[in-house]
């Protein structure tokens, strides 16, 4: 049986609304050499392609994306952070061209205050953020620019966060975190009809940790606000069943169906087309238990 949690009306993102009354899709465009899953797969001759990189967003919005995610500093375990600049330019041309050319919200996956205010100004419907508006100036940025963020967690940052993460309860903990940021958050400017979470699986957690985040999600989806869940192609799969990264889509589709099920609001994925197809499914039978 799905759970059943209120989000409120639908998400206003620069002009747009995400209907979030069926899980929603945000599809991973990576402009990063150094991604763990797809980096480097939009390069050619060590330089970001545009029009291969427009054209993998292309089809993710004919394949159901209702929203790209660009991120331009890779967050993988281990990776360490890049330049403003650097970020900058690996984003802003990406999001320029799909603003003006596709129908579709646009995310930014990022932590840099300059990033933030840029891309409000330059089309972006919604902000990303793994670090929860935690570096100086973030948030801020994030309230000026009027659009929705989504708070991760992480514990510790992403060139150590999976040494050896504990928790005394990660369930109970990462709420805990999720509530302080959205008080953070109020306080300045940014009501809560504008804030998602994400309970950053693989984000300084460990398989168990992860499988608990998992199995108690309906306690999160309880906090009232969208959930966001990101688990394609997460290591969790590779240590769980021994599966490269190109071989774990069908666990990534299993694993997007069962956090569905369990309140997610917007499921993230590298694998667009199939994850809507399986979403859709999910859909149609819930609709018909609902009635």
């Amino acid at each position: 049986m799905a759970v059943s949690y209120s989000c409120g009306p639908a998400l206003q993102c620069a002009g747009r609304a995400l209907d979030l009354g069926r899980p929603l899709v945000m599809g991973v465009i990576n402009t990063t050499p150094d991604s763990f899953s797809d980096g480097g797969t939009l390069y050619r001759s060590d330089q970001l392609n545009l029009d291969l990189a427009l054209e993998r967003a292309k089809t993710m919005v004919e394949s159901g994306a209702d929203i790209i995610d660009i991120g331009g500093e890779s967050t993988r375990p281990g990776a360490a952070p890049v330049g403003e600049t650097l970020e900058m330019d690996r984003v802003l041309p990406l999001l320029q061209r799909i603003s003006t050319e596709l129908d579709v919200v646009v995310s930014i996956d990022t932590s840099t205050p300059a990033l933030m205010s840029e891309a409000a100004a330059q089309g972006a419907g919604l902000i990303n953020d793994v670090r929860a508006l935690r570096r100086p100036g973030a948030m801020e940025a994030a309230a000026r620019s009027g659009l929705p963020v989504c708070l991760m967690h992480m514990q510790g940052e992403p060139g150590s966060m999976q040494r050896s993460p504990e928790y005394g309860d990660v369930l109970t903990d990462v709420g805990e975190v999720l509530k302080q940021r959205i008080a953070a958050c109020c306080e300045a400017g940014i009501p809560r009809e504008r804030v998602m979470l994400d309970p950053g699986f693989g984000f300084g957690k460990s398989v168990q940790h992860n499988l608990a985040l998992l199995a108690g999600l309906p306690q999160l989806a309880a906090i009232g606000l969208p959930l966001l869940v990101g688990l394609s192609r997460k290591s969790l799969i590779g240590q769980l069943i021994g599966r490269d990264v190109d071989q774990r889509m069908p666990a990534s589709i299993a694993l997007a169906v069962l956090a569905a099920e369990r309140g997610a609001a917007i499921i993230r994925t590298h694998d667009v087309a199939e994850t809507s197809d399986a979403l859709a499914m999910y859909s149609a039978l819930s609709e018909l238990e609902s009635q």
